[in-house]
């Protein structure tokens, strides 16, 4: 499917890479400053195996000059055969460059602060410093036949003007990408439309964006990244990374999907991605959330009795990602007092149960009877529907109301004991 066929991937700007992007995966760089996070080298090693195999186009690595651990580690990783790009993040500063050069790394991801808080109260540079470092740095890896991606950091709180003029400077020098950072979480969609836009008509080279995701933006950010123009997304494994993290591989390849279903399909195995993210979780001890995209426990759980008669009927009517293309599968919950009795019998059907609808409407007015008190669980609501069925089959109870309450009261006494 193309996007001109999507209708919702609002593509009108020729400038759109909705259906031409590359992810960069910096799980095992930005994932490691997340608050929990200690790799040891064999989860490094595993973590970037399931990234590859996932398909993602680069992995970002950590700086070879964050500590010894970290240069071997990265090592170790150069010599799996990967078939995505493997990248180290480095400061701009030709020390972390000569030790980035000499690694077995494809290409250095070089970055340096350009907002007046970063200026002043971190690396104390001026613009025109950094301008003269910059190419410094930039044309000694470039001579090393590394690839090389420059960032600003803290891009939106940065003036626009020094922005630009750092960003064709460097594309001037040659480098493979400029680099967008959205650091500190603060820009919306509109504000990261304009500004990709804007820098798409002032450098030639390809454009790469990374966006924390403190207030809640980051897909939609990298989204309209795309639309503007922008070929390069960084996302980590369930979005961990500095505080609240970034884009997550999830979510972003959820937003994807629905812009472009085949293109997403075709270029990630995305029955991966429960198992990538389980391994994760497991890594940095955290749970996967209820509500995260794609594989989280409700993400294709439903349970409004409205709801569930469509699913039923048609899935596409209440869900926008296909489960299975995920290796997922959706839950109709039925033993709550929002139960509908469409899908009560669409459990009977499943059990082969015969039931008329008379009966099946019946059994539901027992089941949100039996639910007002407490939610039912699946192998009680079973049970519930077994003993009813057998009482009718019986032919027991004089109406089918007597058998629902016989049925409710049987299964209430197996609660008790």
């Amino acid at each position: 499917m193309s996007t001109a066929s999507s209708p919702y991937a609002r593509i009108t700007d020729l400038l759109s890479n909705i259906s031409n992007f590359n992810v960069i995966d910096t799980t095992l760089r930005e994932g490691e400053q997340f608050a929990n996070a200690f790799f040891s080298t064999e989860q490094k090693l595993k973590i970037a195996k399931a990234l590859d195999d996932f398909g993602v186009e680069y992995i970002e690595l950590t700086s070879p000059v964050a500590s010894e651990q970290s240069r071997e580690d990265n090592e170790k990783i150069c010599q799996l055969g990967l078939k995505c790009k493997k990248l180290a993040h480095i400061r701009c500063h030709m020390d972390d460059a000569k030790v980035g050069v000499e690694t077995s790394v494809d290409g250095l991801s070089v970055v340096i602060g350009t907002s007046s808080y970063l200026r002043k109260f971190s690396h104390g540079k001026s613009m025109e410093t950094i301008y003269q470092v910059a190419e410094e740095v930039v044309t000694f890896i470039k001579s090393k036949g590394k690839e090389v991606r420059f960032s600003s950091e803290d891009s939106f709180r940065s003036d626009l003007v020094d922005l630009l003029k750092l960003y064709r400077h460097v594309d001037k020098l040659g480098v493979n990408r400029v680099g967008v950072a959205d650091t500190v979480g603060c820009a919306h969609p509109r504000q990261v439309y304009e500004l990709i836009r804007t820098l798409r008509g002032v450098v030639n080279c390809d454009i790469e964006c990374h966006f924390h995701n403190d207030t809640g933006c980051a897909v939609a950010n990298a989204y309209c990244a795309l639309e503007a123009g922008a070929t390069h997304i960084d996302t980590c494994i369930l979005g961990i990374g500095e505080r609240n993290g970034i884009t997550p591989l999830g979510g972003f390849t959820a937003r994807m999907y629905v812009a472009d279903k085949a293109y997403v399909t075709d270029k990630y195995n995305l029955h991966m991605l429960r198992d990538i993210e389980n391994m994760v979780a497991d890594f940095v001890e955290i749970q996967i959330p209820f509500n995260n995209y794609i594989t989280g426990y409700c993400a294709f759980t439903h349970k409004a009795g409205i709801h569930a008669k469509a699913i039923i009927n048609n899935p596409t009517t209440y869900e926008i990602l296909r489960p299975e293309d995920f290796g997922m599968t959706r839950y109709v919950s039925i033993g709550h007092r929002l139960t509908g009795w469409n899908a009560v019998k669409s459990r009977c059907e499943q059990l082969d149960l015969h039931l008329t609808d008379a009966e099946i409407k019946e059994i539901t007015r027992k089941i949100k009877e039996l639910a007002d008190i407490k939610p039912l669980g699946i192998e009680e609501v079973d049970s519930l529907l077994r003993v009813y069925h057998t009482y009718i089959e019986s032919s027991n109870y004089e109406n089918m109301t007597a058998a629902a309450n016989a049925a409710g009261d049987e299964i209430k006494q197996k609660a008790s004991n």
